[in-house]
């Protein structure tokens, strides 16, 4: 087998492991198994955007993106314009890691990197936000604007509670939104909502059910609206998420398309893939089966 050039870019500070410590026997394993392997730090936002379309550009065989779910929006935002679009590894390093999750790559280093070695690679779509990417979830609405104000060191402490608390806090004071959503092949919604979601995959947040049927191959988003509740009903409502029994809801509004234009008079920010991705208008699309992904041949591998 022909050795492989790799680019592997990763985030020193991520939330899980510190990468600084485990680089030598990372690269050491991707050796092993022959891959040849050059290392870009990511040194602020943006970087890794940059390092990933750079490694594009230059012909590497495969990039590595090693981290949480920040580090790989910003490999996916840099990789996925280009025409020449290299198969994507990724070392779930990060808190939550929840396209990891969706696609089955295990947590732990040494498995991921396995999974890589063995170069068996999955076609996913790309989601489109104007001109940027997600890979994951898109949304907005008041809900959605909690991962902003969650300090990245509780984030590293107690990882995905750390949202559920800060959402408990914020409730009392949220207020829905208006907005207008024009789904292509569904039709248009115009209401007062406390957040909309697009889902990529399964596996948001934390909730491995919050779109059950959600598949990353099928040229479809996922969509989910969220009417105006009280605290009751959003407590209710997450209970009902963590088991996959929300979508018969009144208060949620669920449907497919591939194409989806939101419109606010108000001022709404966009979250992609749990960063900042602009505000609305906002006109989301899929670019079906645009990215490989390393992943399990078998479909049996687990994210433990």
């Amino acid at each position: 087998m022909p050795i492989k050039r790799a680019r592997l870019i990763y985030n020193p500070t991520s939330g899980r492991e510190e990468m600084k410590k485990r680089l030598p026997d990372i690269l050491q394993r991707l050796e092993r198994g022959g891959i040849e392997t050059s290392c870009h730090m990511t040194i602020g936002e943006g970087d890794a955007t940059l390092a990933a379309a750079e490694a594009a550009d230059r012909g590497y065989d495969l990039i590595i993106a090693a981290g949480g779910d920040g580090t790989l929006y910003e490999v996916i935002n840099g990789l996925t314009g280009k025409p020449n679009r290299p198969p994507l590894g990724i070392l779930p390093l990060g808190t939550t890691n929840d396209f990891a999750r969706a696609m089955g790559i295990p947590k732990h280093w040494e498995y991921a990197i396995d999974l890589i070695i063995q170069q068996y690679t999955r076609p996913i779509d790309v989601g489109k936000a104007n001109e940027r990417y997600f890979i994951n979830i898109a949304g907005g609405g008041s809900l959605t604007e909690l991962t902003y104000d969650v300090p990245s060191k509780l984030k590293t402490m107690i990882g995905q509670l750390a949202y559920y608390m800060k959402g408990m806090e914020k409730m009392t004071r949220l207020r829905p939104t208006e907005l207008t959503l024009q789904a292509a092949g569904v039709g248009t919604f115009h209401d007062e909502f406390m957040m909309f979601l697009i889902c990529n995959s399964n596996s948001v947040g934390g909730f491995e059910r919050l779109a059950p049927d959600s598949k990353l191959d099928d040229g479809l988003l996922d969509v989910l609206l969220i009417r105006k509740c009280n605290l009751p009903e959003f407590i209710k409502l997450v209970t009902l998420a963590l088991r996959g029994e929300h979508l018969n809801d009144p208060h949620v509004i669920h449907f497919r398309t591939d194409v989806l234009k939101v419109t606010t008079p108000d001022y709404v920010q966009i979250n992609l893939d749990g960063e900042y991705g602009g505000v609305l208008p906002c006109t989301f699309s899929v670019l079906p089966s645009h990215l490989h992904i390393f992943a399990d041949q078998t479909g049996e591998s687990t994210y433990r």
